[in-house]
């Protein structure tokens, strides 16, 4: 066990710091400490007093902490230590090693009673398994982050959801926007919360799948974190220009643009210098990194954020030196939990396996994607972006080389189409229906597109009828606060 992760004093003195530079952490800090999870007495003393004037509603800086502490138990120079540390701006990542610290220390003492009350005491062992016990469970019970919910608070919470969802009215879209009205309709959105799949071969568009997801999301002022892992921001503006402006993809890369389109492009950054789009395209993140960088830019009310997309799934690190498919494992539990604890949807693409190109149906499957274990457990959605035209196409290419090889001629009977049809194929929802979308595509901009039969009013969700049914009928329930 290393020294350092058990008695960490220069952790505690950066948590206390950034308590007084920014008394508001106070209450996220509570949430998971408590004075004796210090490990220097004076710094227990010190957080002690900082949550009474938290109770208190007074303030939390240096002149109120003096008058409550008592010097025999403080010294003056512990608090000059702490004004003198450095705030960590990822305080919370600070405040569980602490707690981390402090369990490590109760297992060792319990590790010290064990051999006292075998050995020592001899106690018979039904006595000594009976302490032992009792010990792990008061450590297990104190470290734990999250409490049961007893039914009035489920139910309480249930009602607040369906009240909620009624004020509403029936809307088909309750989570964010997909992007897609067809796509909206079968999922309700991207819902809080959800971890989402989004699959494909190389080549089928899924990056510009949730290119077009997030600018239909920003342009609704919803803020979006886009970690691009594969391809530079300036690409990704690029193609974010030619969806938005309808210049084509080719045009913008070269700045081939007449007077007309440069305006218009222009403009377009105008507007988009006003949206809340954050890209990180360092190429190189572990789970533990994106959580910190999503919790920064979340905890500012300010930047909205509504949506994490990730370009791709199998390009993210691990913490360790762990077996691939325990990193993925790891990474895709990760993004699960980072959604719920930020209440947000996370998309995150996919590659798809080799082996579906020797199928006669090309169509992925569940079974498809790569590493699929552990993502598909994880996943509230998984979708496909699938266009059968990609393939026609290679097919069409390979017989004329092969025809050219024999010295032959061959008239390929592809037709090179500017919007190709798109399947999107919902292969899970754990909340909705599965099926296939269709939308088309538009291969010189990049850019999806509800097919024009898609048009026309949202139908009424079965559920939400149900809960029209129910709201309608008199329904007590007791002590709901509501």
């Amino acid at each position: 066990m290393a020294i350092d992760s058990v008695y960490a004093l220069n952790i505690e003195r950066a948590v206390l710091s950034s308590i007084l530079f920014n008394p508001e952490l106070i209450e996220d800090v509570l949430g998971i400490v408590k004075p004796s999870d210090f490990y220097l007495s004076a710094h227990q003393k010190i957080f002690d007093v900082m949550e009474k004037l938290n109770q208190d509603d007074l303030p939390i800086d240096e002149e109120f902490i003096k008058k409550r502490v008592d010097n025999k138990e403080v010294d003056e120079s512990i608090i000059i230590e702490i004004l003198s540390a450095n705030p960590t701006p990822n305080v919370m990542a600070y405040v569980k090693e602490i707690k981390d610290g402090s369990v490590k220390r109760e297992l060792s003492t319990l590790a010290t009673d064990i051999h006292k009350v075998t050995v020592e005491e001899e106690l018979p062992a039904p006595e000594a398994v009976d302490y032992v016990q009792n010990k792990l469970y008061k450590i297990t019970t104190d470290s734990a982050s999250s409490e049961l919910k007893d039914m009035q608070t489920i139910t309480r919470d249930t009602a607040e959801h369906i009240l909620k969802m009624k004020a509403q009215g029936n809307q088909y879209l309750i989570g964010e926007t997909t992007g897609f009205l067809a796509l909206d309709k079968k999922t309700t959105g991207f819902n809080e919360g959800d971890l989402v799949i989004i699959a494909a071969r190389p080549a089928m568009g899924k990056t510009s799948f949730v290119l077009n997801t997030a600018l239909s999301n920003v342009e609704n002022g919803v803020g979006v974190i886009f970690f691009s892992l594969e391809m530079p921001a300036e690409q990704l503006m690029i193609r974010l220009l030619s969806s938005k402006t309808n210049i084509p993809l080719q045009n913008l890369r070269k700045g081939d643009l007449n007077d007309a389109q440069w305006s218009t492009v222009t403009k377009a950054m105008e507007d988009l210098n006003t949206k809340k789009l954050f890209v990180d395209d360092n190429g190189s993140v572990n789970i533990n990194q994106l959580r910190a960088r999503v919790r920064k830019l979340a905890g500012n009310p300010d930047n909205n954020i509504k949506m994490v997309v990730i370009d791709y799934l199998q390009l993210m690190q691990g913490t360790g030196n762990k077996d691939r498919h325990l990193e993925v494992s790891e990474i895709s539990r990760g993004l699960k939990m980072l959604a719920r604890e930020m209440k947000v949807p996370i998309l995150a693409l996919s590659q798809l396996n080799r082996g579906l190109e020797n199928r006669p149906d090309k169509r992925p499957m569940l079974s498809d994607i790569r590493e699929s274990g552990s993502i598909e457990q994880d996943a509230d959605i998984i979708m496909f972006v699938y266009r059968d035209d990609v393939y026609k196409e290679r097919d069409e290419q390979r017989k004329e080389k092969e025809a050219k090889d024999k010295g032959e001629t061959y008239k390929s009977a592809f037709i090179n189409k500017p919007i190709e049809e798109t399947e999107i194929i919902i292969g899970k929802q754990r909340n909705g229906p599965v099926g296939t979308i269709k939308l088309d595509f538009h291969k010189e901009l990049t850019k999806f597109v509800d097919k024009e039969e898609s048009f026309g009013a949202a139908p009424v969700i079965t559920t939400m009828e149900n809960v029209d049914m129910a709201m309608d009928t008199q329904i007590d329930i007791p002590d709901m606060g509501i």
